[in-house]
């Protein structure tokens, strides 16, 4: 499925008790299936019809509305690269968060999120970041509203309910998820859908940056939009060079298996600013803002002066960025040529050079980047026991393995054979607990207006 066809910019919102009626006529059962959540469409559309019903006692059942959905994204290749304008590789998965939405006239927007309450936020007077409110979800809805109109677009109030099996904490991307849906419902109600996935992406980074408080890139954002596997390079991250690379790897008999090892990224902000804020300490030292403009000869004709300037470890993340966009751009190669190769030895060689890459990437991450654990508290260290497991249990029978996303606590990232998923199932959920591991699959559409 093409993210296009599911974005008629002029359908006209249908009465909520119109769409539960299609839906359960299952007039949208070949979108959901298409979408690939966990259980097919008949799950999908129980899903649906819930939040319908949740929105219809919460705003009323007679209220016009759309109903959206926004993928949660998994990082493939590009460990904490793109704040200081690297590479990365990274897909839309087929978990996602669902929203339904009705314009409102006041211009203000209340949204209650599935386990979390509601949020209401007034477009008259919420304008502008607020220190005490860094950290909300309102601070995201009302960051992604004035990056709206920031560039020119138009914004207006509404009540929406949404809820989301994209785990928080987890490296999927629950927030970038949130903020994408929130600029997907704005440009659906307000701009007739016509603001594209990574404006809405780059708006997104707009709100967790500067009303959140959260200095993240660019990465999540785009991934959870755009859909499907795509390469990105941030050299210029005001217009991110995107190319998509059509290789299905469930296809090819890999499943990407993500283990929640039950550790949450509430508390560790200061961990996850400590990396952009090392590396660009590093490029400082030359004059510049990021990492991406000073070549890596300089860093290490400079090293012996850097220690005393920046410390160890701020040139230990530095060197795995530079590295890490050399495996980027490696990877990016191997999948093509996957793409390219049919079905035969080559195919095959050139995932066991992907695969071979995902595997120095997680080695880069633990020893020199070194967000596998915090060490505010190396008494948890689940994502390390993980790994370990990934190796010495089960090391002959994977593909690759890695740290997933963010670090520093929640998941891991495996590739899977088909045939092993129920023993890699079966290891992780009786260390980590029953539905540690999730089983997924790239998903082909990031952000939609589900029609």
């Amino acid at each position: 499925m093409d993210a296009k066809d599911m974005k008629v910019t002029d359908a006209p919102l249908r009465p909520v008790a119109q769409l539960v009626a299609a839906l359960e006529a299952g007039a949208l059962d070949e979108t959901l299936e298409a979408l690939g959540g966990a259980g097919g469409a008949q799950a999908q559309r129980a899903r649906c019809l819930t939040l319908l019903h949740t929105f219809a006692d919460t705003y009323g059942a007679d209220r016009p509305a759309a109903i959206f959905t926004v993928a949660g994204r998994s990082e493939l290749s590009g460990n904490h690269t793109d704040h200081n304008h690297g590479c990365v590789i990274a897909c839309s998965i087929s978990l996602d968060m669902l929203g339904v939405a009705s314009p409102r006239a006041d211009g203000v927007i209340r949204l209650t999120s599935d386990g979390f309450g509601e949020d209401v936020v007034d477009l008259h007077t919420y304008t502008a970041p607020d220190a005490s409110r860094f950290g909300t979800s309102a601070s995201l809805i009302a960051g992604v509203c004035a990056g709206f109109v920031r560039e020119g677009h138009t914004v207006g109030g509404f009540d929406a309910c949404v809820t989301s099996d994209v785990l928080k904490g987890s490296g999927l991307s629950s927030s970038a998820a949130f903020e994408d849906m929130v600029g997907t419902i704005l440009s659906h109600l307000y701009n007739r859908g016509g603001v594209d996935e990574v404006s809405v992406a780059k708006i997104a980074q707009y709100a967790e940056n500067v009303f959140f408080g959260k200095p993240c890139g660019l990465m999540d954002q785009v991934a959870c939009a755009v859909g499907g596997i795509v390469a990105i390079d941030f050299a210029d991250p005001a217009e991110p060079v995107i190319q998509p690379i059509p290789f299905d790897m469930t296809a090819a008999g890999y499943r990407l298996c993500i283990v929640n090892t039950g550790g949450n990224h509430a508390d560790l902000t200061e961990d996850y600013a400590a990396v952009p804020r090392e590396m660009k300490a590093v490029a400082a030292a030359f004059g510049k803002e990021v990492l991406r403009d000073v070549p890596r000869a300089d860093v290490l004709a400079a090293l012996p002066t850097l220690r005393e300037r920046v410390g160890d470890r701020a040139l230990l993340r530095a060197l795995h960025f530079y590295d890490e966009n050399d495996r980027v751009a490696d990877q990016k190669t191997a999948l093509l040529e996957a793409c390219a190769a049919g079905d035969g030895e080559a195919r095959q060689a050139a995932l066991a050079r992907f695969f071979d890459k995902v595997k120095a990437s997680g080695r880069s991450s633990f020893c020199y980047l070194q967000n596998v654990y915090t060490t505010s508290l190396v008494s948890e260290q689940g994502l390390s026991l993980c790994l370990c497991l990934c190796e010495s249990v089960m090391g002959g029978e994977l593909a690759a393995y890695r740290v997933h996303g963010g670090g520093f606590a929640g998941t891991v990232q495996a590739w899977v054979p088909q045939g092993a998923v129920e023993a890699f199932r079966t290891l992780m959920d009786g260390v980590f607990g029953r539905g540690a591991t999730v089983d997924l699959r790239v998903r082909p559409v990031g952000t939609a207006r589900i029609l």
